[in-house]
């Protein structure tokens, strides 16, 4: 099994990975926020989970489905610290005032959907509604996991938006995340959805972007739909502005085609779903000037 690597000091790994194209000629990037499994050492003891439910709530794989983006002129950016431990697709400040044991500052978003249910940027509970602590945190917790890693996440994330746009004048950003069986949602007949693509109900991005990123999927057998039940997160509501020429969306794929949910370990079928991600990537990179050119 893919088990998570413990890290001796929390702070000894990066942030994040971030594999570039040698020569960045397309406006793309890639982003892989919840595939992270480096689980510190710091964080362990205090958890009431054991290591198989904590991953769980992880996009497992998902920067691996996507590795082809660098070979194809594009950036991919993947958070290596795990969503149960910070989320990078929450606001930088969306935190549960019943999971501290000290009282958190006014300007905190403890108000949100998604602290309401226990999923905020420090989560309270993993996918399957469990319980993540034994124990209540103080805030300088929360303060040095969020300028520590989600930070420094989002801060090379503008970065590259910005390089992108100053030199090809827009940018195009796909968020890859992966949602789990009882998170799709079936179509008439039965079948589940196998990926649903969220662009904010059409703000968010170019109209084409999402059309070529449907047909390339549905031609190669998939099921598809838009915006239910995943528009978008953080990272689309907040980097999407077709207006400013940055456009983004998001992809979530089922897990049930390329891993074993329980066990989170790859399903014989990774490698050729992994290739059909690869001829996605190609086209959305080769047709990108067409796209919101």
């Amino acid at each position: 099994m893919d088990g998570p690597a413990s890290l001796p000091d929390p702070e000894a790994l990066a942030p994040y990975r971030l594999i570039a194209p040698e020569r960045p000629f397309a406006p793309v990037i890639f982003t892989s926020a919840h595939s992270g499994r480096a689980y510190s050492a710091d964080f362990m003891p205090g958890v009431r989970l054991c290591p198989l439910s904590l991953r769980r709530s992880e996009d497992s794989f998902v920067d691996d489905l996507f590795a082809a983006a660098p070979a194809n002129g594009a950036s991919l950016l993947a958070a290596n610290f795990p969503r149960a431990f910070v989320d990078a697709n929450r606001e930088a400040w969306e935190l549960d005032p019943a999971m501290f044991s000290d009282k958190l500052p006014d300007w905190v978003n403890s108000a949100s959907p998604r602290v309401s249910a226990g999923l905020g940027t420090i989560a309270r509970v993993v996918a399957s509604g469990e319980s993540i602590y034994a124990r209540k945190l103080l805030f300088a917790e929360a303060e040095r996991r969020i300028f520590t890693y989600w930070r420094p996440f989002h801060d090379t994330l503008a970065r590259l938006i910005a390089d992108i746009r100053a030199r090809f004048g827009y940018c195009l950003l796909i968020d890859c995340h992966s949602m789990p069986s009882n998170g799709q949602g079936k179509r008439a007949g039965g079948r589940p959805i196998d990926f649903v693509l969220g662009d904010l109900h059409g703000s968010a991005c170019a109209a084409r972007v999402t059309r070529t990123a449907e047909a390339v999927l549905a031609g190669k057998g998939y099921l598809v739909r838009r915006n239910d039940p995943y528009a978008g997160g953080y990272i689309t509501r907040h980097y999407g502005r077709p207006a400013n020429d940055v456009h983004v969306l998001q992809i979530e794929i089922a897990r049930a085609l390329y891993m074993d949910e329980a066990r989170i370990e790859r399903l014989p079928e990774f490698p050729h779903v992994q290739r059909q991600m690869s001829d996605l990537v190609a086209a959305l990179t080769a047709q990108v000037h067409d796209l919101i050119g």
